[in-house]
């Protein structure tokens, strides 16, 4: 059970530091890896972690903190590593520790030295909130928490033949250059020169093994040792980190003049790279943007990237000696600003795609790009530009429907404060931040943002806003319980805004509403023809949220009238479509019906069992209401039908077996296999 990344290159050596660190966990709680850039402190901790697993019941989580260059995102980075999403309105580190309260899981927190004081201050109260739980570190520098065991990771050893930095060396190169013999005198001995002068530090060793394909071992040796005595850098790295600085800016003086621009250029971006993003963002002057691919695909046999599918990594060292050119170029600012562009036009294609066949594809796009999209967003607030405000606007719905509520939150009420209040996008980011609130208990808070919405709807003079206020004001309403005043403004809405979806998808959103408020106040009948009626709606525009919900709902209306068959199919039905979208809150509710409707059959263990991977969804997003009032009600009886058919001892050993697994293996029990790729 776990999130550790996979790598597929070979983890050479390191036995010594990976036996001490198996003691130092062993018997400490917080092991923090130190050492400079690029000597193989993210390697080491994943190979140390991974060997660890078997001795942590609930698994090893791997937060990569590397992109962010503040700590206003740590805590939801931290949070989506475990698996826990924000629908709690409980502070994010309260809700944090609850999660990991009773625990016994081992937590990686990768590349802590930019934000060292906020890693320390987290650190230090997860620890004391969760007796079962450990941290493994890498940084730069120690964290200074109290009770903290330091492990320096030194460069490997180089020696001489049988050492580790000629081990890796020769890994390495049989990669980059098969064709490359190592094996006659004169290359062996260049090749121990180049493992000294580097002083065994694996970044700068990868980065010399990449440029044998165009140089032999000996000219790489002569050239490194020349830089060495010769070094003119104008870098301000400490003279410590010497020879990485060297094989980085050999490396850098080897490409060609538009490889280094791109390089520069790329290092504005804080997560992975697509290509698409590297051309919109990065082309101009003598870069063109038809030409980047094949210059990243170049930098990548370089080193320089990392290539994994279709996306780019850059390593965190080589980002800042991007960055320090891209700075010498006097270019960061308007790269800065281009990056916050493109990705704001990212945020508003979702948007505006959001009702049609690419809906998913837009929830993928929007999830895999999250860190740029914050850095996009942190530069247009700290602009004060009020395209930050139309941004979060439109990353608000995304964000609040895969969980990340306060993230959409804190954004959203940024943006609000900046905002002049003369556009639709004002009503936008008021619906947006106005729903957030509502999923997470704050009705009050909620019923304020729908009255602020409904003002400004009005003035627009626009359909989508004043459906999307309806939207907010009704299903603020539905969620406190009061499921007729939730049906008579959703109703009158659409009653009085007839028109294509298309034109103001929060249509579709209040048709949500509206079944969902029929259902709840016993008109079955009318709910089974709204909901027919939008899952063909939904099904016209080939999208999958709107059409979840309606399968949630015919699921619902069959159950309570005794057609247990046709509601499981429907709850797996709506299953499928939460889970194309990642959206946990869908997914919770459709495992609580489907236990419902496996109850009602007779099959008391099986229902036990999705009941239990259903708590563990509830239990990642916190929400405390776990769907509309009324449904508490009705999940009881579910319960209590399952425990009679299995009997209490089988109910519970089943529910609890459930509890404690993997919570997407027992996403694909409850799929019976058909999972959606």
């Amino acid at each position: 059970m776990g999130n550790l990344p996979v790598v597929t290159t070979s983890f050479v050596g390191r036995i010594s530091e990976l036996g001490d660190a198996a003691r130092a966990l062993e018997k400490h709680r917080l092991v923090t890896l130190t050492g400079s850039g690029g000597v193989g402190k993210s390697r080491l901790a994943l190979r140390a972690a991974d060997r660890a697993s078997e001795r942590y019941a609930d698994g090893v989580w791997w937060a990569d903190l590397s992109h962010l260059y503040d700590d206003r995102l740590l805590i939801g980075t931290v949070s989506d590593a475990v698996g826990l999403l924000d629908h709690d309105l409980a502070r994010p580190v309260e809700a944090l520790c609850e999660r990991l309260a009773d625990r016994n899981l081992l937590l990686v927190l990768d590349c802590c030295e930019r934000i060292i004081d906020s890693c320390s201050h987290l650190v230090r109260e997860l620890l004391a909130a969760a007796p079962g739980l450990a941290v493994l570190a890498t940084s730069r520098k120690p964290l200074g928490v109290r009770g903290e065991y330091r492990l320096d990771v030194p460069p490997l050893a180089a020696g001489g033949d049988g050492e580790e930095a000629m081990r890796l060396f020769r890994d390495r190169a049989a990669t980059a250059a098969p064709h490359v013999a190592l094996d006659t005198p004169g290359t062996t001995a260049a090749a121990v020169r180049i493992c000294r002068r580097l002083e065994g530090i694996p970044l700068a060793l990868e980065l010399a093994c990449a440029r044998l394909a165009e140089n032999s071992v000996e000219q790489i040796a002569d050239r490194l040792g020349s830089r060495l005595d010769f070094l003119t850098d104008r870098t301000v790295w400490p003279e410590r980190h010497r020879a990485l600085r060297t094989a980085i800016g050999w490396s850098h003086e080897l490409c060609t003049p538009t490889e280094r621009l791109l390089w520069a250029r790329l290092s504005v971006f804080p997560g992975a790279i697509e290509e698409a993003d590297a051309q919109a963002v990065c082309s101009g002057g003598p870069l063109r943007a038809d030409a980047i691919p094949a210059l990243m695909a170049r930098l990548a046999t370089q080193s320089v990237l990392q290539h994994n599918g279709s996306r780019y990594r850059m390593l965190d060292t080589l980002r800042e000696y991007g960055a320090m050119w891209l700075d010498e170029l006097d270019e960061r600012k308007p790269l800065a600003q281009r990056h916050a562009e493109h990705f704001a036009d990212v945020a508003r294609q979702a948007h505006t795609c959001w009702l049609g066949p690419q809906q998913v594809a837009w929830y993928r796009r929007i999830a895999e790009t999250d860190a740029d999209l914050c850095a996009a967003l942190d530069h247009l607030l700290a602009e004060g530009s009020e395209k930050a405000v139309e941004m979060a606007g439109c990353t608000g719905l995304f964000w609040s429907c895969c969980g990340h509520l306060q993230r959409a939150r804190v954004y959203l009420e940024r943006a609000l404060r900046i905002d002049s209040g003369r556009s639709k996008h004002h009503t936008r980011a008021l619906w947006a931040l106005g729903i957030t609130l509502t999923l997470q208990g704050d009705h009050e808070s909620a019923r304020e943002f729908g009255e602020r919405c409904s003002v400004a709807a009005w003035h627009d003079h626009d359909a989508e806003s004043m459906l999307s206020a309806a939207h907010l004001v009704s299903f603020n309403y539905l969620m406190m319980g009061r499921p007729q005043t939730a049906h008579d403004v959703s109703d009158h809405a659409l009653r009085s805004l007839p028109g294509d979806p298309l034109a103001a998808p929060s249509q579709l959103r209040c048709r949500v509403i509206r079944v969902f408020a029929l259902s709840a106040l016993g008109r079955l009948d009318d709910a089974y023809e709204d909901a027919t009626n939008l899952q063909q709606l939904s099904l016209r525009y080939g999208e999958y949220w709107a059409r979840a919900y309606a399968d949630h709902q015919l699921a619902l209306i069959h159950l309570l009238q005794g057609r247990p068959r046709e509601a499981e199919d429907h709850a797996r039905s709506m299953l499928a479509g939460k889970y194309q979208l990642r959206d946990s809150l869908g997914i919770a509710l459709g495992l609580d019906l489907l236990a419902g409707a496996i109850a009602a059959q007779g099959d008391g263990v099986e229902a036990a069992r999705t009941s239990g991977t259903g708590h563990v969804y509830w239990r990642m997003i916190g929400h405390p209401h776990r769907g509309t009032p009324e449904l508490g009600v009705i999940r009881d009886a579910w319960e209590r039908q399952a425990r009679e058919a299995a009997g209490d001892p089988a109910y519970d050993s089943a529910y609890h077996r459930s509890l404690t697994a993997d919570a997407e293996s027992g996403l694909v029990r409850a799929l019976q296999g058909h999972l959606p790729s």
